[in-house]
């Protein structure tokens, strides 16, 4: 091989190999570019998702907008924004008021075992019976069912006090009734699924209609209030003349049908 030819061949290496780094250089400047727009992208997105989560955040929930929406006040009601609830004959004397939770389990246990006393009560003439509801176990599990459920019986009252009463027994049922910690009844499809075992009430379009559009989401809040303002700490409690019906111990609500009937002859002749 001559030397010409050698020199050649070692200038040819030498551009390849020059013009080979050229190459890697610029592969790696665009790499380089590439990856500082993405980190631009992922920065602004993440500054974005920031944003939103935090718009979102500062969005009124749905019950604090009920809050300012307009009062629909439920028929068969009376006194300040409808929130009076009285059941029963005109002629009966006293007035049995009843605080409520609709999650509460003991209100469900009440309900089962003594409600179908109270209404035989109610029937009868011997009182008439004031539910204010309340909605406090939301408040300690941050859920929404007792103002949900509240507000559907706000609906089922419109139609009928018949329809409010066999609903809020049917959502007190132990078929239905939930465990305190689920959430149940801030669905409205499982309200309306309940509500369909009430004759009344079953395939009610208008009062589907008012539990999914909220109708008396409002009015359930305001009657909520009304039992902010009692000064009742706890539910069921029952009152007569402002006066605590208890049971045989003589602390707690009565869970019996006599130990109820025993506390409200007391109330009755007093």
């Amino acid at each position: 091989m001559s030397k010409r030819n050698s020199q050649s061949a070692k200038t040819a290496a030498r551009e390849r190999l020059r013009a080979e780094r050229e190459r890697q250089a610029k592969r790696a400047k665009i790499k380089r570019q590439v990856i500082v727009a993405c980190s631009v992208v992922g920065v602004l997105a993440a500054a974005g998702g920031i944003s939103y989560a935090v718009v979102q955040g500062n969005k009124p929930g749905h019950w604090e907008a009920a809050q300012d929406a307009k009062l629909v006040k439920p028929a068969h009601t009376s006194g300040k924004n409808g929130t009076t609830v009285v059941i029963g004959k005109s002629s009966a004397k006293k007035t049995l008021e009843m605080y409520e939770d609709p999650r509460c389990p003991v209100c469900a246990q009440f309900e089962q075992a003594v409600g179908p006393t109270v209404d035989k009560g109610i029937e009868d003439g011997t009182y008439k019976v004031q539910f204010i509801g309340a909605t406090f176990i939301d408040d300690s599990t941050r859920g929404e069912g007792s103002k949900n459920a509240l507000s559907a019986m706000g609906a089922a009252l419109n139609v009928s006090t018949d329809a409010f009463l066999q609903y809020k027994a049917a959502l007190y049922s132990a078929k239905y009734h939930p465990e305190e910690s689920q959430d149940k009844f801030k669905d409205d499809a499982y309200l309306i699924e309940v509500a369909n075992t009430v004759e009344a009430l079953k395939n009610n379009k208008k009062f589907q209609t008012a539990v999914e559009n909220g109708t008396y989401d409002k009015w359930a809040l305001l009657m909520s209030e009304k039992f902010d303002d009692s000064g009742v700490t706890g539910t069921p409690t029952l009152e007569m003349d402002g006066k605590k019906l208890t049971g045989s111990d003589g602390k707690n609500t009565p869970m019996t049908p006599a130990d109820f009937q025993a506390a409200i002859n007391k109330a009755l002749a007093a």
